[in-house]
């Protein structure tokens, strides 16, 4: 996967409560007993469970089916005021446990984004989770309007507008009328469901999940903005999560509409080491010799973007790449810090390098595809993104503040600053039903996270670990890279996750690991 792509697929990433309360639960353990009688159906319905591959054209069902994996629809209310109104589906996907006679339980998982799915994932948690894997229920779910689930699409030309604010303010005039657009076109296509695209809904709908399920703890592995979603799921519903992983984590005060805000300083090391990485292999990447030619062959891709658009592909596949969207590019390469990922990443650059000379560049059909969706919006649904963000948290509305934002942080980070602190949609979005979660109640949880994260910052790992009395941290050092386990491939990380999913015992005292060789 291109590192556009990823970010595309899942970006990572306020303390009052909704006017909701918690809900006390029922003593049967199954609905919420604040809710009342019109969420039983919901809590209480049979699942049916069948195949996963919707035609010959679904190489993801196909993948679940070959893996043993059975798909579902879970009905929940679009509006849990609301019970008996408007009904929504969330897809789910489940690998059964295989070793009955010790099953632990169901293991709930999210992937991120927010807008990230997950009913594909089953098969590879259960490898990462080795024997422990046989031991539990695996199931993935498409949060509400993502992927299988009822859809949600903007129509936006593009489908990523994180987008920098560029060299002048007339870049950043520019960006305010877009962001503008964008929340206008996905008002025009969704104005009946955006007030119920929240993090506390998709909360809310895990707790059907679980019902469904019929088990009265649910536990649960989630990465990125996924550890926000556990977080609030902690809160609203205390007392029913029963392992809980949050990896690649970050406190509630730190998710926000400028979700990049505040991990400038993790960005600029992660690509000073990618590109000490790049100088050892300019014989093939023709990047610099040594760290310091490889940022100036970034500055100077900058500097040709703001001048004018820089062109790579050719024909119908050419690309207008300005000093708004290189900020956006050259992020995508910095959250992953194996040799693939970089190489990937110096491809890419490469490519840019040469544009900025004039020369004519040749894409690769994957690298094609992921700026089809990014720059044009082609090949998925758009806006769910920022949909769920603009539905949690309010933003600022003057343009002028993110403009005094953009200026004083260009100062101190020329590249990503621009791009952290720019105008989003969500400046022109209906203001959210409820009020951001804030933590309340303590929770069991083994927060992972790597110090050189450039996505949910260690720094914020930790605040929620304090936060949170009852969790422990398990920090790997020496990593610039965002979600561990079973992705990264460090056993020390992998070897504690499972061990806390096998037995159940969170350590006595937080763990840490080390990252070598990279």
């Amino acid at each position: 996967m291109s590192p556009l792509r990823a970010l595309a697929v899942g970006l990572a990433l306020a303390s009052c409560l909704s006017t909701l309360p918690v809900p006390a639960l029922a003593a049967t353990g199954d609905v919420p007993a604040e809710y009342g009688a019109g969420l039983g159906s919901y809590y209480q319905q049979r699942l049916g469970w069948g195949g996963c591959a919707k035609g010959p054209e679904d190489a993801t069902g196909r993948e679940l089916d070959r893996a043993g994996a059975q798909c579902a629809d879970v009905t929940v209310p679009l509006d849990y005021t609301d019970p008996r109104g408007r009904r929504i589906t969330v897809a789910v996907s489940r690998l059964r446990a295989t070793d009955t006679r010790r099953r632990i339980g169901s293991l709930l998982l999210n992937n991120g984004g927010p807008g990230g799915p997950a009913v594909q994932s089953p098969p590879d948690i259960r490898k990462a989770m080795k024997e422990v894997g046989a031991r539990y229920d695996i199931v993935g779910f498409d949060p509400r309007f993502v992927g299988r689930s009822t859809p949600l699409d903007c129509g936006w030309p593009v489908g990523m507008p994180w987008l920098s604010a560029g060299a002048t303010r007339a870049s950043f005039d520019r960006q305010v009328a877009l962001q503008k657009s964008l929340a206008d076109k996905c008002r025009a296509a969704a104005a009946s469901v955006l007030p119920y695209v929240s993090t506390r809904n998709t909360a809310r709908d895990m707790d059907v999940i679980r019902g469904a399920l019929g088990e009265r703890r649910i536990s649960y592995l989630g990465y990125s903005y996924g550890t926000y979603l556990g977080t609030v799921y902690t809160q609203l519903f205390p007392g029913r999560t029963d392992r809980m992983v949050l990896d690649g984590a970050f406190a509630p005060g730190d998710y926000r509409p400028r979700l990049l805000r505040g991990t400038e300083r993790e960005n600029e090391k992660a690509l000073s080491d990618w590109a000490a990485w790049a100088a050892r292999r300019h014989d093939t990447y023709g990047l610099g010799g040594t760290r310091t030619e490889v940022l100036a062959t970034l500055g100077r891709v900058t500097e040709a973007a703001a001048r004018a658009p820089l062109t790579i592909g050719t024909g119908a596949d050419a690309f207008a790449i300005d000093d708004s969207r290189v900020p956006l590019l050259l992020y995508t390469g910095t959250a992953d810090d194996t040799d693939r990922a970089r190489a990937s990443f110096a491809e890419q650059t490469a490519l840019l390098a040469k544009a900025a000379k004039g020369e004519q560049t040749t894409l690769s059909p994957e690298f094609t595809a992921s700026l089809r969706y990014a720059l044009r919006g082609e090949g998925g649904p758009t806006g769910v993104q920022s949909a769920i963000i603009c539905g949690d948290v309010s933003a600022p509305r003057d343009p002028e503040l993110y403009w005094r934002d953009i200026e004083r942080g260009r100062a101190a980070h020329p590249l990503f600053g621009p791009l952290a602190d720019n105008i989003t949609p969500c400046a022109f979005w209906d203001r959210p039903r409820e009020k951001p979660t804030g933590i309340r109640h303590d929770a069991a949880a083994l927060i992972v996270s790597a110090t050189g994260d450039p996505r949910t910052t260690y720094r914020s790992s930790v605040e929620l670990h304090r936060q949170l009395p009852s969790s422990r941290l398990l920090t790997l050092k020496g990593a610039n890279r965002h979600a561990l386990f079973g992705r990264y491939g460090n056993t020390c990380v992998d070897d504690q996750v499972n061990e806390y999913l096998a037995g159940g015992r969170l350590p006595a005292g937080d763990r840490t690991c080390v990252q070598r060789n990279r």
